[in-house]
Parts: structure tokens; sequence; C-alpha cells
């Protein structure tokens, strides 16, 4: 089952936001996906949740037209949480997760034993059961990002986008968030998230792809995306690479790319 864009471009107010890209995602992956601030990471995570029809191309699932889909089969199949989402009123945190199986109810019908099931799974996994009658403004800006990340979890879609889930996080839930990220995957969520931390990125993502100017610059496994190179001429910062004592390679962004006099990017 696979989600994929091809020849996609973006225009906003004349401009150009993404150019000709082609991407083709599976499900079971945890796609991570990088890039300079207004790269256009968010605009083609958008694309992806069909919040933006893009100017020229195609965006499918399984090989059909995402735009011709029902919005509610959309709203089953893919669940999308974005920076800057929120509820709009005093809910608890129970109420907020349960939003996600809206999808899943007909017009004003309570929860089922299922949807209820689906909340409680989703709250256990983002460690917020002991935040439930919490109610929103109540919550810190870590504890509401796993509140509505919860929420997304609750829709059990096929596919899970996420705009930059780690980055109101303490250092212990960032790790929790990307390790629960991947087991989604490795259940068969098709997983794809903006980051920016590519430490986080590299250690935890199966595949990163990399986005510069609105262009897709780099699509591969961490180590093959991330090189010395592209981090240079994309990001410009060298990184020290090792290996961890359980065997796992990282990767840690250390130093700006002196930038010679005339040469400014």
């Amino acid at each position: 089952m696979s989600l994929g864009l091809r020849e996609v471009r973006v225009m906003l107010d004349g401009r150009a936001i993404l150019t000709d890209i082609d991407l083709a995602l599976e499900r079971g992956r945890f796609v991570g996906l990088v890039g300079p601030n207004g790269a256009g990471k968010t605009t083609l995570l958008r694309v992806l949740a069909a919040l933006v029809a893009p100017a020229r191309g195609r965006v499918t699932l399984d090989g059909h037209a995402l735009s011709g889909m029902n919005r509610d089969e959309r709203a089953r199949r893919i669940a999308a949480l974005f920076q800057g989402a929120g509820v709009g009123w005093p809910m608890t945190v129970r109420e907020i997760v349960a939003l996600g199986r809206l999808p899943h109810r007909r017009a004003f019908a309570g929860l089922s034993d299922a949807d209820e099931a689906a909340v409680a799974r989703a709250m256990v996994r983002t460690d917020v059961g002991h935040l439930a009658d919490r109610t929103e403004p109540t919550l810190s800006s870590g504890e509401r990002m796993r509140a509505l990340l919860a929420r997304a979890l609750a829709v059990e879609a096929e596919w899970l986008l996420v705009d930059e889930p780690v980055t109101a996080l303490d250092p212990a839930h960032q790790l929790d968030a990307m390790a629960l990220l991947r087991a989604a995957s490795r259940d068969g969520t098709g997983v794809v998230a903006v980051l920016h931390d590519l430490a986080l990125a590299a250690r935890f993502c199966d595949r990163i792809v990399v986005l510069s100017g609105g262009r897709l610059v780099a699509d591969a496994s961490p180590e093959g995306a991330l090189t010395d190179a592209l981090l240079a001429r994309i990001f410009g910062v060298t990184a020290e690479r090792g290996r961890a004592v359980d065997g796992t390679r990282y990767i840690l962004p250390w130093a700006k790319v002196p930038v010679e006099r005339g040469k400014e990017r």
C-alpha cells in the first residue's frame, strides 16, 4: 500500500513552493522529512494530507487520486498532526484524544466500545493517562503536544503524518515519541514526520527525504542521505559520527561550515 506524489508542483502568491516532487512512500516505514527552514517540508506534508492541492501533478493513495476520495474515507486512512493544531475550547485530554475517533463515528453518535479501546491505547502509548481529566489550558506545551499526538494515534489510520512532533518535548519524551513513531511503523503504519533534529532523524528513521528550495535533493537511508557533502551544502554544517555502546550509529551536527567571503549562501 502506497502514498505517492508524481511531478507535484505547488505555487503560492506566484512563487513555487514545491517543484517537480516525485515520491513513493510505503507503509511500515518511518520516513523523516528534513531540510532547512523554508525548504517546503510542511507544505509537502499538507499535500500528502490533501490539505493543499498542487498546481500540477498527482497525489495518489494505493494508486487512486487522493483528491477524488471521500473526505471521511481520507480521514480514516490518513491521520495528521500539524504545528499550531488546537481544539479551540477547554476540553479535557480524554475528550481531545476521543476526537481522533470522529472519522469512525456517525454524526452525534457516542463512543463505541471499539472507540473507547482505541482512545485508551493512544493515551497509554503517549503517556497522557494521568492527564485524562486536565483541560487543554492547564497543560504545558509538551503535555499538549503529547495529547494531540494521542488524538492522531487514536484514529488508527494506515498513515500518520506529523509535523515537528518533538519540538516542544523534553529529552526523555523526545525519545519516547520517536520510539513510539518507529513502533507504529513496525506495526504497519506509514509514518512521515517533519524533523529538525538530524540526530534523532538519523537514529530512528528508516528513510530520510531531504528538501531544499522546494526540491527533493536526497532520498535514501539515513547514512545514504545525510552525507558530509550534503550536510555542508544544504545545512551549512559539519558533523561528528560514531557508534553507541549498543552498536547504533549516530550523527551529531557539530559546527558551521566556514563561508568564504564572496560565497555567502
